[in-house]
């Protein structure tokens, strides 16, 4: 346990978040514990494997058993630079792939609902609607969206610039039912940032993330929605209404068209369905 203070106070004077500290001392308390105080440099590759087996049999995710394992590498890596031990055993070992789950999207009417909650005949409900319809109808990140200008804009063309991932810029556009809200908002407007505070300052994340919340429970939508659901819900509706994999990609400044391929799974569930309704071969009796 003396190794593991030590590193725990390594780790603390690297300025580590406290949740990462927590995390960690609690994955490698239960780390010993499997192991009842056994000295480190007898622990072998088998032995950590079979620990990792015990968090299957206990029915542990594989995101957070990922988690465990990228505690012990980081722990046996100090252990390494600090030759404390022979033999690093966790070169020999892998990190489970992680867990698929298809992404949370709102069906046409719920969205609907979402869109048309805010009251956009006053000052704040308009600045929601248009956050609401901002994340929708462009798919932009909260972060991005957040920090957009209104100098980022460019109206006879609808297009806004948004700087993403690595402060790499894209274009994205925007339709006709985001005009006429923007203009409507930006009608009297003065500040340098689109969405602000009652105090005039840069609208943050989490306040965004706290009128998306707070709306769909307005509107009785019974899933959780987030920023996030609502970039998903715009992938979604463009790939079933004939956009192709790749321009979503682009729009959605995905590097790698794999990160944009997950949407397909619910395309395909859609086209399985519409299959399933309409081939004679295919309808239930």
């Amino acid at each position: 346990m003396q190794e593991l203070d030590k590193f725990l106070n390594y780790i603390n004077n690297r300025g580590f978040s406290k949740h990462t500290y927590n995390s960690y001392h609690k994955d490698l308390l239960d780390f010993f514990s499997f192991f009842k105080n056994k000295n480190i440099n007898n622990i072998t590759v088998n032995d950590i494997r079979g620990y990792i087996r015990s968090l299957y049999d206990k029915k542990y995710s594989a995101t957070t058993i990922s988690r465990h394992i990228s505690t012990l590498k980081s722990f046996y890596k100090y252990l390494e630079n600090e030759d404390k031990i022979e033999f690093n055993p966790m070169y020999l070992i892998s990190n489970p792939k992680k867990d698929k789950k298809l992404p949370n999207y709102l069906n046409y009417e719920d969205l609907e609902k979402l869109l048309k909650t805010p009251d956009i005949n006053n000052k704040w409900g308009l600045r929601d609607a248009l956050v609401l319809e901002m994340l929708y109808s462009t798919g932009i990140r909260v972060s991005e969206l957040v920090n957009i200008k209104v100098s980022d804009i460019n109206f006879s063309e609808r297009k806004i610039y948004v700087f993403g991932k690595g402060r790499k810029e894209r274009i994205v556009f925007y339709g006709s039912n985001l005009e006429k809200l923007l203009n409507k908002y930006l009608k009297n407007y003065h500040e340098i940032y689109l969405f602000t505070n009652t105090k005039g300052d840069k609208l943050n994340e989490r306040t965004v993330r706290k009128i998306v919340s707070d709306t769909a429970l307005k509107a009785h939508i019974n899933v959780k929605v987030t920023p996030h659901t609502l970039r998903h819900t715009y992938a979604t509706h463009m790939l079933n209404d004939g956009a192709d994999l790749k321009s979503v990609g682009d729009l959605l400044g995905h590097e790698n068209l794999s990160t944009t391929g997950i949407y397909t799974h619910v395309s395909n569930e859609r086209l399985r369905s519409v299959y399933l309704s309409s081939h004679p071969r295919a309808k239930k009796n």
